[in-house]
Parts: C-alpha cells; structure tokens; sequence
C-alpha cells in the first residue's frame, strides 16, 4: 500500500472532542474523525467550496478530497445517530501557514 500524501490543513489542530451531554463520561462511545477529515468538511460544507478548490487548498486530488468527505461524513452521522463522542485527531496532515493582510 502506497503511503498517503500529506494533506494542508488551514484549521488549528489543537485537542477536539465533543461529547453528548446526557451520556456520561465512562459509558461514551468515541468516533475518530482525522484532520484531514475535519479539514475537508469544514472548506466544502463549511465554506460551501467545490471539491476542486478543496482539494487545491489541502494539495491533493479532488478524488481524494471526495473520498476523505465521504468518510467524514459517515462518521459524524454515525455519531450524531447514535449519541457517540468525536474525538479530532491524527491524520497525515500539516498546518498551512496564515496569509498577512
């Protein structure tokens, strides 16, 4: 299996985690949800861009950039359904450097 490209992300990795409120500590489930995942959700449903640009903005190919959607997006369904943590983390990833104004 070839190693995955690095992927750019614009968001601050930072510790992430959401949790239901309603379930407590020790009886929650955990769903990962990578950066890169977390990155492309933010540029195409938080931004509303297109693949395309997505995909220029972390330097891979759009295919790419669906199929790391696609996944991420089955995640936080899955978690939002059925009452599971998300935990942000891993990822082959880097943070983009911020543009000055």
């Amino acid at each position: 299996m070839r190693p995955k490209k690095t992927r750019w992300v614009g968001c601050k990795p930072g510790d992430r985690c959401f949790r239901p409120l309603h379930v407590p500590r020790h009886e929650i489930i955990v769903t990962k949800l990578t950066l890169d995942e977390l990155e492309a959700l933010r540029l195409c449903d938080g931004m509303r861009l297109e693949q395309g640009d997505a995909a220029k903005k972390m330097k891979v190919h759009r295919a790419t950039v669906s199929r790391i959607l696609l996944e991420a997006r089955k995640k936080v369904a899955n978690a939002l359904v059925h009452c599971h943590g998300i935990k942000i983390e891993g990822g082959c990833c880097k943070t983009s450097p911020e543009k000055k104004k």
